[in-house]
């Protein structure tokens, strides 16, 4: 297996794990998104697998090959890992086809400089080899960060929050060409977000991590359809949660059932909805608190029985003051408390 896999990694910071025995492989050629909030591991675990920091326990493969482990840490220039950084980190003082150009020291200058075109062409900024980062937008330095480190043709590529502080139609501009280049690559790609739709639109696989934990790893429609805990299908989008007892294989919420024919009858258990799982139509109910646009859906807040959830409804679709509600067993999970 020549992508990388991490065994039962842990590190910590003085008394403090930031990594809990994590485990999880990312295939050749493909894209990884690491998906948690601030404090869940994902940098962290960057900065392993490059050599940037050593495992407290575990082990690191890399192409095949250990790179990590107690006592043993191959040093990062020999571990053959182009990285991408949340600002980048151009050389301010090279040319974009310099800047391209600088990891590829071992060839000869004509070599070098043809390489460093191929690859600014990839990204479509060969036109733009002459410029400076400073004449750069944000996302055509993003491109070059991104040639510069597929240039050397590296067993893996690292990418930290590389669609953060983009606006949205930018965002998807540079995520699609991204992607497009990778893929062009076949190089394995592990990156770094704490955005949903990043993680979903863009990953052949997720590993979805909490507190220095893996909380689920898989294909992006096998963890979305259905996820492992409650924290996992919150990681994904919008969720509703009702807390009650199963009876007759089900949790009555006060929007209509929840299937849980899984776990024992009288026991303690959690239902999760998503958001897009509830059908609303004009009738009784439940009441509209509110009622806002959210792009191609309205987002709407409903009331029932001392609850409130949210619900995705189509855009513009005419809604009375109180609505019947329908809960579509797609989007609709219960977990054992």
């Amino acid at each position: 297996m020549n992508g990388v896999k991490l065994r039962n990694v842990r590190r910590s910071y003085g008394k403090t794990p930031a990594l809990d025995d994590v485990s999880f492989t990312a295939p050749e050629g493909q894209v990884v998104a690491l998906l948690g909030a601030s404090g869940s591991g994902k940098s962290t675990i960057l900065r392993l697998i490059a050599g940037l920091e050593a495992v407290d326990a575990g082990e690191i493969h890399l192409g095949g090959a250990r790179v990590s482990s107690v006592g043993f840490m191959l040093p990062t220039e020999a571990r053959r890992i182009g990285m991408v950084f949340q600002d980048y980190s151009l050389f301010p003082h090279l040319t974009a086809g310099a800047n391209v150009a600088f990891g590829l020291d071992k060839l000869g200058r004509a070599t070098r400089d043809e390489t460093a075109l191929h690859w600014l062409d990839r990204v479509g900024l060969k036109h733009r080899a002459g410029a400076y980062p400073h004449e750069l937008s944000g996302g055509e330095q993003q491109r070059v960060a991104l040639a510069r480190a597929l240039a050397p043709k590296p067993h893996a590529i690292l990418l930290d929050e590389p669609f953060s502080g983009l606006d949205a139609s930018l965002r998807a501009e540079l995520r699609d060409a991204t992607l497009a280049t990778l893929g062009e690559a076949h190089t394995t790609t592990l990156f770094v977000t704490h955005d949903a739709e990043d993680a979903l639109q863009a990953a052949d696989r997720l590993v979805i991590l909490k507190s220095g934990h893996v909380l689920q790893e898989g294909p992006p429609r096998e963890v979305y359809d259905a996820p492992a805990s409650v924290d996992a299908a919150a990681a994904l989008g919008p969720i509703n949660i009702f807390k009650g007892v199963i009876k007759n294989g089900a949790i009555d919420t006060p929007f209509g059932p929840v299937a849980a024919k899984h776990l024992p009858n009288g026991s303690q258990a959690t239902a999760v909805v998503r958001a897009e799982a509830l059908t609303l139509s004009p009738g009784g109910g439940a009441r509209v608190a509110a009622l806002r646009p959210h792009g191609a859906h309205d987002l709407a807040r409903i009331e029932s029985q001392g609850a409130t959830w949210r619900a995705l409804t189509p855009a513009r679709q005419p809604l009375g003051d109180t609505v019947s509600v329908e809960i579509q067993s797609a989007g609709a999970f219960a977990f054992s408390d």
